[in-house]
């Protein structure tokens, strides 16, 4: 069961776009075969509050479409925490989507808004579970993922 926690900053997003990012998440947690209970934010922002995140948390000076924080990435200098209850939920950590990405890139990618809201939750919510696109091999493996859940569900590239 996945627990979505979510806040539109600009308020810019329908009922169904909500809607359609629970849907997709939760659908990709079942195709992925997650069990129990899973919790992770998703907050949806401008470029100008995600450039701010960019350049703090990963000291990149601009924005981006989407940015993961994974709780479940042990940093070098962090202890494991031992000894919590087994029945909390699984959090999986934070995701941040520009709202200015989506529309741009929806445009330069020619599909819809929609299509790239989809896309760039699942991508972000793909990272939070391990997956990244840093090698090829990774990319491959991350990328077929995300189209076979994206057209399984039913957002296909326009």
């Amino acid at each position: 069961m996945l627990d979505l926690l979510f806040e539109d900053k600009t308020g810019e997003l329908t009922a169904e776009n909500e809607k359609m990012l629970q849907d997709l998440l939760t659908y990709a947690a079942n195709y992925m075969k997650l069990e129990g209970e899973i919790e992770l934010s998703l907050t949806i922002v401008d470029d100008k509050e995600i450039h701010a995140i960019n350049k703090e948390y990963r000291n990149i000076d601009r924005p981006t479409d989407v940015i993961s924080f994974a709780i479940e990435d042990q940093g070098e200098d962090e202890m494991e925490i031992l000894g919590l209850p087994d029945d909390l939920p699984r959090e999986l950590g934070d995701l941040f989507i520009s709202i200015d990405k989506v529309r741009e890139q929806a445009v330069d990618y020619g599909h819809s808004f929609e299509r790239e809201l989809g896309f760039l939750a699942l991508h972000g919510f793909l990272h939070l579970n391990g997956y990244d696109h840093m090698e090829e091999a990774d990319e491959k493996e991350m990328f077929g993922l995300q189209k076979e859940i994206l057209d399984a569900y039913g957002l296909k590239r326009d």
